[in-house]
């Protein structure tokens, strides 16, 4: 069982001094709203609706702080750009955002998430140009790999770093799908590196198991994203499809 699956809810927080002053690690997931953020949380943390139960009514537009050991969290920030919230709620959501992610001392990275279909959006490097003058490491899961084949994920993987490089932006970049269970290991490895944890286990595949189907591809044929049989977990629709945060 991995470090992560004991993961649960700790902080709900509305303003800065709401943090926890003992924290010894965090690291905040962002990302434009129904990227797949809340997806790739449960993901990680091998708990299926454990970002989707913190966003009860009255605490989608807040900070949730969910705790992977003592002390150390992960922590989900309000997601952005979306489009059926007013403008006084898009300022108080960016006020809260922008103060933790420049002020909060026990940051250790971010996890940036983006739509391998639409990545880079305005908003996507507005927040990098604005964060990564901190020079803390940020990590970029390129998610909803299973809706192209594995060549095309490959090729938009390639595309996308050159992009980074090209422009100056120092990230690290990698492909993720929820549905396949594809990349979870890798980015746990990420997480649990800037947390000081130990490192996930490696997990084995019994060679009964065949690919999911993939958009373009036949299962388990040779454009398949990966060898994986896929949970029955709905995939990454659930809140992250539906709310109005990420």
């Amino acid at each position: 069982m991995s470090i992560f699956s004991h993961s649960k809810l700790a902080f709900t927080v509305a303003e800065m001094k709401q943090l926890p002053s003992d924290s010894l690690g965090e690291v905040a997931f962002a990302g434009r709203s129904n990227a797949g953020k809340s997806s790739a949380i449960n993901a990680l943390t091998h708990r299926r609706r454990l970002a989707f139960v913190a966003r009860q009514p009255g605490k989608t537009r807040l900070i949730q702080m969910f705790e992977v050991t003592p002390g150390k969290y992960i922590v989900d920030l309000p997601g952005y750009g979306y489009a059926r919230v007013d403008e006084a709620t898009r300022r108080r959501w960016a006020r809260l955002v922008d103060q933790y992610l420049k002020e909060r001392q026990p940051l250790k990275g971010m996890v940036l998430i983006m739509d391998i279909r639409h990545p880079l959006t305005p908003l996507d490097r507005h927040l990098l140009e604005w964060f990564l003058p901190r020079k803390l490491p940020v990590h970029i899961l390129l998610t909803k790999a299973d809706k192209l084949t594995r060549a095309q994920a490959n090729k938009a993987l390639q595309t996308f770093e050159a992009t980074l490089r090209d422009e100056g932006m120092a990230c690290s970049a990698q492909l993720f799908s929820s549905l396949a269970v594809a990349g979870v290991e890798q980015a746990q490895s990420t997480v649990a590196d800037w947390l000081a944890l130990p490192p996930p286990a490696a997990k084995k595949v019994a060679a009964k198991n065949k690919s999911p189907r993939l958009k373009g591809s036949k299962a388990g044929g040779k454009n398949a994203l990966i060898g994986i049989k896929a949970p029955a977990q709905g995939g990454e629709a659930g809140d992250d499809e539906t709310s109005s945060v990420g």
